[in-house]
């Protein structure tokens, strides 16, 4: 079974885009975010450019093998707003976005099934705004030795295209390595054979 390494994502916040309907205005935007912490900011911004709009509502996924989302209506009506823009960042197959629908109501209702049909656009536009990017899904590792047995490391590190994220290099010596997730193993099994060399998973907390 081939180990699915990859996934997609933007690249950069998308432009704004307008989309009216009905005399109410819908500004759409997209964000690639690493943590929902950011979504904060990224709302709190938003508020202040657009002073006076009614409604702020978004949706978000998170993650590559767990996967953390949520769609927010913001005082829309239930499931009217927040997850029409959710099942446009799974019909486009992203991860690690956020995308914001801000609402000016023009003073005439849309009723529930114009909601969703607007927000989804808006949506949906705002990702076809945004630069689309594939990016690998990497493993970190540290390597503990001695500094004796450093050409030994630096040639598997430069053989295998390892990349190098710190190191520190005294009498002993760590450097943490990232590869793609499908070749980890592989890098792990060859490091745990070498004699005098330590390997361990890194994890970031």
């Amino acid at each position: 079974m081939e180990i699915k390494d990859t996934f997609k994502t933007i690249a950069s916040p998308s432009t704004e885009i307008l989309f009216k309907e009905k005399n109410s205005k819908f500004f759409g935007y997209a964000f690639p975010i690493t943590s929902e912490d950011e979504i904060k900011s990224i709302i709190e911004k938003l508020r202040k450019q657009h002073f006076g709009a009614g409604h702020f509502c978004y949706a978000f996924q998170l993650g590559t093998d767990t996967i953390s989302f949520r769609a927010n209506d913001d005082g829309e009506p239930s499931n009217s707003a927040g997850m029409p823009i959710y099942g446009q960042i799974l019909s486009f197959g992203l991860t690690n976005v956020l995308v914001v629908v801000v609402r000016f109501f023009g003073g005439v209702k849309l009723g529930v099934g114009g909601l969703i049909s607007a927000y989804k656009t808006a949506a949906q536009m705002a990702l076809e705004e945004a630069e689309i990017i594939e990016k690998t899904i990497d493993i970190h590792f540290q390597i503990s030795f001695d500094y004796k047995n450093m050409n030994k490391v630096m040639r598997i590190i430069k053989e295998k295209n390892l990349e190098i994220i710190s190191q520190q290099m005294e009498e002993s010596c760590q450097i943490e390595i990232s590869t793609r997730k499908k070749n980890a193993e592989m890098i792990f099994d060859i490091f745990t054979n070498l004699f005098e060399i330590e390997i361990k998973k890194f994890n970031h907390s």
